[in-house]
């Protein structure tokens, strides 16, 4: 005679329920005395997406086991089925061998239903596209009520942190129509009203006003007028606020000062209040400064770095800066005490400041220093490069084997791979490892970007349209030219520059000019050198079916030397360069002279100063520069009397002179914590000067105004861009002797910046400005309160093989030279230059 026992586990009224079934024709197995059987078989019923051989291991029970019925083991393997929470019924069926110890199990599964497909009904496009990607909820997934509750949970904190806080989350089941066993999800969403933050008010404050205090929240805003600030409530914005309020109280020798509680309520449905109890306690005076293990610095050299002054009001953020620790020390700032021990190698230092309270307000201060062993670079590994080769990254390295470890050096070596503008800036970050002995391994993980560039482009000035078509290779090797094997697409590795661009308006315009750059001449030091050569021509021949009987025409050839310097820092560079321009004249009636030709002889040099931290997106630093171009004085050795007025143009002008001076300056502030709001501030002032104030040089003056998008300029001219304005519209009005250029240039510039997207291929962000300035006729007229002004947006868009794109727009604020009133707007385009 067989008997059959049906295990069964069932969700009943959200409790678990264990039944022992017997047949109604067997009799019931005696529970008051087991027996031990021995398994023949296990079958698995109703799994449609588990493998049965996966089922029957995670049952635990197999063919030969011996079991004891009544008993736990069919308990425990109905347990293991349902942690694994696929179905929503386990059934487990023994039948037992008549009179003998055999037993069968048979398993039967109910599966939960099967998810085909996701929805998000109640939101916009994007906000499904966020919740898609935030949960990762895959079709064919299983359905269950954690399921359901996890995500609803998920989706209400995502609304929460756009500031709908009130959202409402509720789903819609529906069976599939063609998938057994499926069903179709929808997740409705109810938004409601955006909650903003409508007051923020203090309890327990004196030393401050609310308004102080509300000042030092970043996020947690209170809606107000300044519609800049952030104002949706954010639970972890607003803990970091707090801790924001208790630094601001720590800087003002408050060092107790606690955040007791605080409390959130509706004011309105739209609407909510944060009240916040603070316990300011005392104001803290510094009193003593002792330092403990101190060896290789004296007390005092310490002392005069870290700038505490003894009754001092107690400032911890200070302190911690200074000292180079705390919750976010900065470790580009190579001024803290942290950072004079790892620049002498002590990689391992630590400094541990105590403070122990004397009184009632005052605090002696203990500054017990670690600091260990020097440690020397053992290995220095590159990886990610696969077009710049290893020699080329290895020069511009400041660490080498063998050498102490020093923080100063791993950020310049940071600033010069940002420099070379092969690899993503945001991603330079070296990796340093102590190894056994004092020794410790550098790794630089390099991601490439693509660095040349295609430019075309086309400008509307001088009353015609000028079109550009520009090639620059930055990773040129000249040593592969003539390898076949290492033309992919041409042969590269050496960081060598190539350049070439050609501008045309048919036969009326046209001009060339290509400039190459060794970097490392001879490969030993960092001696750049540039060779450059143009060619331009303009005609009479304005359209195609004229015949050209007048020409201007220029050639200039330059090669000059760039020197790295080690002093006063490595910051600093030094540019030297000679240069020759031709300038053939023909028939050319609107100028001084009208056939001829002119000769400039050049000496260049600039000295310089960059520290900016990447080339694309800078976020701190400077840029300086002062440049002199002369040549030599040709009117105080060729004996002629160039204040006769019977002078031809040919002899006046044959050799040009003039000593031309420029100073350009830009400085880069980060203005919020993660560095991604910047203010730039640039200063320019350029000046044409003269030896003999008989013999002016009609070349090489400065074209005020507009975008400098045409590139176009047969006279030398700087472009100097200024936006608000036209083109060249801020040039003065032409003397009798020199045509419309100026002398004297000014120009001052204020620029918000915040960034879209930081990407390898693409860096896209916004901009808003303010400019001033102004084109002077000579140093006489020079004024610099004389300006002119504007204001305006933009946008900039960085795409690695074509550059920086931009587009702005600008209102004038005055009137244009010759002009009485105000320009007004004025849009720009730019490709590939900054202004």
């Amino acid at each position: 005679m067989k008997r059959i026992i049906i295990f069964s586990i069932l969700l009943l009224s959200g409790a678990w329920s264990l039944a022992a079934q017997s047949t109604d024709s067997l009799p019931m197995l005696d529970y008051s005395a087991p027996r031990r059987f021995v398994v023949r078989e296990v079958n698995i019923h109703g799994s449609n997406y588990y493998d049965p051989g996966t089922m029957k291991a995670t049952l635990g029970l197999a063919v030969g086991d011996s079991i004891t019925l009544p008993g736990s083991y069919i308990s425990q393997a109905i347990d293991k089925v349902w942690s694994m929470r696929f179905f929503a019924d386990v059934d487990i069926v023994t039948t037992t061998e008549e009179g003998g110890d055999g037993v069968s199990l048979d398993v039967y599964l109910t599966e939960r239903p099967r998810v085909v497909r996701w929805r998000y009904e109640g939101t916009r496009k994007s906000e499904a596209t966020d919740l898609e990607e935030n949960l990762k909820l895959r079709p064919g997934s299983e359905l269950s009520d954690h399921l359901i509750d996890k995500n609803k949970y998920l989706i209400k904190k995502y609304f929460a942190d756009k500031g709908f806080r009130r959202a409402e989350v509720s789903t819609r089941i529906v069976n599939d129509t063609v998938v057994r066993n499926g069903v179709n999800v929808t997740f409705v969403v109810d938004k409601k009203e955006r909650v903003r933050i409508g007051a923020v008010n203090f309890v327990g404050n004196t030393e401050f006003t609310d308004g102080q205090l509300r000042r030092t929240f970043k996020k947690s805003n209170r809606v107000s007028w300044k519609f800049w600030q952030a104002n949706k409530y954010k639970e972890v914005e607003y803990d970091a606020d707090k801790e924001l309020l208790v630094d601001f109280y720590n800087s003002k020798g408050f060092r107790n000062a606690i955040v007791t509680g605080d409390s959130i309520y509706y004011i309105k449905p739209n609407r909510i209040g944060i009240d916040i109890n603070v316990d300011e306690g005392n104001r803290f005076y510094y009193r003593n400064v002792r330092w403990i293990g101190n060896t290789i610095y004296s007390t005092e050299m310490l002392d005069r770095l870290l700038g505490v002054e003894k009754g001092a009001a107690y400032d911890r953020k200070s302190l911690h800066k200074r000292l180079g620790v705390g919750r976010e020390p900065n470790i580009e700032d190579n001024t803290t005490v942290t950072a004079l021990y790892q620049n002498k190698g002590y990689l391992m230092s630590g400094i541990e400041p105590a403070e122990v309270v004397v009184g009632a307000d005052s605090l002696d201060l203990e500054i017990k220093i670690f600091e260990g062993e020097p440690f020397t670079i053992n290995n220095v590994a590159i990886s990610g490069n696969q077009r710049v080769n290893d020699n080329v990254i290895r020069r511009e390295l400041s660490t080498y084997p063998g050498e102490l470890y020093s923080r100063e050096l791993i950020m310049s070596t940071m600033y010069r791979l940002q420099s070379m503008s092969h690899f993503n800036p945001e991603a330079i970050a070296p990796g340093i490892q102590p190894v056994s002995n004092n020794l410790v391994d550098i790794s630089w993980q390099l991601e490439e970007t693509p660095s040349d560039k295609v430019d075309v482009s086309g400008g509307w000035g001088a009353g015609m349209f000028v079109g550009s078509v520009g090639l620059q290779l930055n990773n040129l090797s000249l040593k592969n030219f003539f390898k076949k094997n290492e033309w992919r697409p041409y042969p590269q590795g050496q960081n060598q520059q190539l350049a070439i661009r050609g501008q045309t308006n048919g036969q009326y315009y046209g001009a060339l000019s290509v400039s190459f750059t060794e970097p490392w001449l001879g490969g030993r030091k960092p001696h750049a050198l540039t060779v450059s050569g143009y060619y331009s021509a303009e005609s009479n021949a304005y359209y195609i079916w004229q015949q050209a009987s007048a020409h201007f025409r220029t050639l200039g050839v330059a090669a000059g030397v760039g020197f790295r310097l080690s002093w006063p820092d490595q910051y600093f560079s030094l540019y030297t360069e000679l240069g020759y321009q031709r300038y053939m004249l023909s028939n050319w009636n609107t100028f001084l002279m009208g056939t001829g030709n002119s000769n400039i002889f050049t000496f260049k040099t600039v000295f310089g100063r960059s520290s900016v931290s990447q080339p694309i997106y800078p976020r701190y630093g400077s840029d300086f520069s002062l440049s002199l171009t002369l040549t030599p004085p040709w009117s105080l050795m060729d004996g002629r009397n160039y204040a006769d007025p019977n002078l031809s143009d040919d002899d006046r002008y044959r050799w040009i002179e003039y000593h031309k001076w420029q100073f350009k300056g830009r400085m880069f502030h980060p203005l919020s914590p993660d560095q991604k709001l910047v203010l730039m501030t640039r200063v320019e002032l350029g000046y044409l000067g003269h030896y003999n104030a008989n013999k002016l040089s009609p070349f090489e003056g400065f074209r005020v105004g507009g975008d400098g998008m045409t590139g176009y300029t047969l006279y030398g001219e700087d472009i100097i861009s200024m936006r608000g304005y036209g083109e060249g519209e801020l040039v003065p009005m032409a003397s009798q002797q020199v045509r419309d250029n100026a002398r004297v240039y000014t120009k001052y510039t204020m620029e918000m910046r915040y960034p879209i997207i930081m990407q390898p291929r693409s860096t896209i962000y916004a901009l808003a400005f303010a400019e001033a300035g102004n084109g002077y006729s000579s140093w006489k007229t020079f004024n610099p309160f004389q300006l002119k002004r504007s204001a305006g947006v933009g946008v900039r868009v960085f795409l690695p093989i074509v550059g920086m794109l931009g587009f702005d727009w600008a209102w004038g604020f005055d009137p244009s030279a010759g002009k009485t009133t105000r320009h007004g707007s004025q849009v720009h385009f730019t490709i590939g230059q900054e202004f």
